[in-house]
Protein backbone atom coordinates (compact mmCIF):
# COMPACT_ATOMS: atom_id res chain seq x y z
CA UNK A 1 0.00 0.00 0.00
CA UNK A 2 2.91 2.75 -0.59
CA UNK A 3 1.61 3.42 -3.32
CA UNK A 4 -0.83 5.38 -1.36
CA UNK A 5 1.62 7.77 -0.49
CA UNK A 6 1.27 9.99 -3.08
CA UNK A 7 -1.75 11.30 -0.45
CA UNK A 8 1.17 12.09 1.84
CA UNK A 9 3.31 14.42 -0.89
CA UNK A 10 -0.02 16.00 -2.17
CA UNK A 11 -0.63 16.71 1.69
CA UNK A 12 2.99 17.97 2.48
CA UNK A 13 3.24 20.45 -0.78
CA UNK A 14 -0.68 22.02 -0.27
CA UNK A 15 0.76 22.52 3.62
CA UNK A 16 3.95 23.83 3.02
CA UNK A 17 2.55 25.78 -0.04
CA UNK A 18 -0.43 27.60 2.02
CA UNK A 19 2.10 27.96 5.09
CA UNK A 20 5.05 30.06 2.46
CA UNK A 21 1.97 31.86 1.02
CA UNK A 22 0.47 33.19 5.12
CA UNK A 23 4.01 34.16 5.82
CA UNK A 24 4.56 36.61 2.36
CA UNK A 25 1.32 37.73 2.97
CA UNK A 26 0.50 38.10 6.71
CA UNK A 27 2.40 40.00 9.91
CA UNK A 28 1.49 37.53 12.93
CA UNK A 29 -1.79 38.10 14.37
CA UNK A 30 -3.13 40.08 11.34
CA UNK A 31 -6.37 38.99 10.65
CA UNK A 32 -8.43 38.44 7.37
CA UNK A 33 -12.34 37.89 7.85
CA UNK A 34 -13.27 35.20 5.36
CA UNK A 35 -16.98 34.36 6.61
CA UNK A 36 -18.08 35.96 9.79
CA UNK A 37 -17.26 32.27 11.60
CA UNK A 38 -14.02 31.74 9.82
CA UNK A 39 -10.95 34.08 9.58
CA UNK A 40 -7.25 33.92 8.25
CA UNK A 41 -4.61 34.70 10.69
CA UNK A 42 -1.10 33.85 10.98
CA UNK A 43 0.14 32.21 14.61
CA UNK A 44 2.75 30.28 15.47
CA UNK A 45 2.53 27.10 17.68
CA UNK A 46 5.79 25.88 19.51
CA UNK A 47 3.91 23.32 21.24
CA UNK A 48 1.61 20.44 19.94
CA UNK A 49 -2.32 20.45 19.50
CA UNK A 50 -3.36 23.37 21.36
CA UNK A 51 -0.14 24.43 22.28
CA UNK A 52 0.07 21.99 24.13
CA UNK A 53 3.86 22.55 26.16
CA UNK A 54 4.15 25.45 24.21
CA UNK A 55 5.65 27.85 26.85
CA UNK A 56 8.64 24.77 27.99
CA UNK A 57 11.26 26.72 27.30
CA UNK A 58 12.24 25.57 24.06
CA UNK A 59 12.96 21.86 24.48
CA UNK A 60 9.97 20.63 23.13
CA UNK A 61 11.22 21.15 19.68
CA UNK A 62 13.46 18.91 19.20
CA UNK A 63 11.56 16.53 21.39
CA UNK A 64 7.91 17.05 19.24
CA UNK A 65 10.97 17.03 15.73
CA UNK A 66 11.89 13.21 17.37
CA UNK A 67 8.62 12.21 18.19
CA UNK A 68 7.57 13.30 14.67
CA UNK A 69 10.28 11.67 12.85
CA UNK A 70 9.96 8.40 15.05
CA UNK A 71 6.17 8.48 14.39
CA UNK A 72 6.14 8.97 11.12
CA UNK A 73 9.08 6.04 10.07
CA UNK A 74 6.53 3.48 11.85
CA UNK A 75 3.20 4.83 10.37
CA UNK A 76 5.53 4.29 6.52
CA UNK A 77 6.17 0.70 7.44
CA UNK A 78 2.73 -0.30 8.70
CA UNK A 79 1.52 1.41 5.70
CA UNK A 80 3.64 -0.99 3.53
CA UNK A 81 2.36 -4.07 5.60
CA UNK A 82 -0.97 -3.38 4.18
CA UNK A 83 -3.16 -5.75 2.52
CA UNK A 84 -5.29 -4.45 -0.20
CA UNK A 85 -8.54 -5.27 1.43
CA UNK A 86 -7.07 -2.48 4.36
CA UNK A 87 -7.76 0.34 2.13
CA UNK A 88 -9.41 2.58 4.51
CA UNK A 89 -6.41 2.07 7.39
CA UNK A 90 -3.91 2.92 4.54
CA UNK A 91 -5.89 6.20 3.30
CA UNK A 92 -5.83 7.26 6.65
CA UNK A 93 -2.17 6.64 7.44
CA UNK A 94 -1.27 8.54 3.96
CA UNK A 95 -3.26 11.38 5.41
CA UNK A 96 -1.54 11.41 8.89
CA UNK A 97 1.68 10.77 7.42
CA UNK A 98 1.72 13.50 5.43
CA UNK A 99 -0.14 16.02 7.69
CA UNK A 100 2.56 15.08 10.36
CA UNK A 101 5.54 15.77 7.91
CA UNK A 102 4.11 19.03 6.77
CA UNK A 103 4.27 20.25 10.96
CA UNK A 104 7.33 18.50 11.34
CA UNK A 105 8.87 20.48 8.32
CA UNK A 106 8.27 23.69 9.97
CA UNK A 107 9.51 22.75 13.46
CA UNK A 108 12.64 21.82 11.76
CA UNK A 109 13.08 25.11 9.61
CA UNK A 110 11.27 27.78 11.85
CA UNK A 111 11.28 25.96 15.14
CA UNK A 112 7.60 26.32 15.31
CA UNK A 113 4.18 25.48 13.17
CA UNK A 114 2.52 27.86 11.13
CA UNK A 115 -0.99 28.17 11.80
CA UNK A 116 -3.47 30.18 10.16
CA UNK A 117 -6.78 28.90 9.67
CA UNK A 118 -9.47 30.12 12.45
CA UNK A 119 -12.71 29.00 12.91
CA UNK A 120 -15.54 31.33 16.05
CA UNK A 121 -18.37 32.09 17.24
CA UNK A 122 -18.90 35.53 18.10
CA UNK A 123 -16.02 35.51 21.08
CA UNK A 124 -15.30 32.02 21.12
CA UNK A 125 -12.27 30.88 18.92
CA UNK A 126 -11.40 27.44 18.43
CA UNK A 127 -7.31 27.45 18.22
CA UNK A 128 -5.63 27.96 15.10
CA UNK A 129 -4.82 25.08 13.08
CA UNK A 130 -3.38 24.67 9.53
CA UNK A 131 -3.52 22.14 6.48
CA UNK A 132 -1.41 19.30 7.70
CA UNK A 133 -3.68 19.39 10.79
CA UNK A 134 -6.78 18.91 8.74
CA UNK A 135 -5.56 16.25 6.85
CA UNK A 136 -4.25 14.57 10.23
CA UNK A 137 -8.10 15.20 11.58
CA UNK A 138 -8.79 13.49 8.54
CA UNK A 139 -6.76 10.19 8.26
CA UNK A 140 -7.83 9.61 12.67
CA UNK A 141 -11.37 9.60 11.44
CA UNK A 142 -10.87 7.08 8.84
CA UNK A 143 -8.62 4.96 11.51
CA UNK A 144 -11.72 5.81 13.62
CA UNK A 145 -14.10 4.47 11.00
CA UNK A 146 -11.93 1.17 9.73
CA UNK A 147 -11.34 0.56 13.59
CA UNK A 148 -15.31 0.65 14.84
CA UNK A 149 -16.45 -0.67 11.41
CA UNK A 150 -13.80 -2.66 10.02
CA UNK A 151 -15.77 -5.08 7.92
CA UNK A 152 -18.06 -2.56 6.31
CA UNK A 153 -15.23 0.06 5.72
CA UNK A 154 -13.47 -2.73 3.64
CA UNK A 155 -16.52 -4.40 1.99
CA UNK A 156 -16.28 -4.05 -2.14
CA UNK A 157 -12.29 -4.43 -2.09
CA UNK A 158 -12.42 -8.05 -3.93
CA UNK A 159 -15.33 -7.56 -6.30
Amino acid sequence: MLRLLWISVVVVVLDQLSKFWMLASFEEYEVLTVWPVFNLTLVFNTGAAFSFLSDAGGWQRWFFVAIGVVVSAVMVVWLGKLQPRERLTAYGLAFVIGGAIGNLIDRVWLGKVVDFLQWHWQDWYWPSFNLADSAITLGVVLLLIDGLFPARANEDVDS
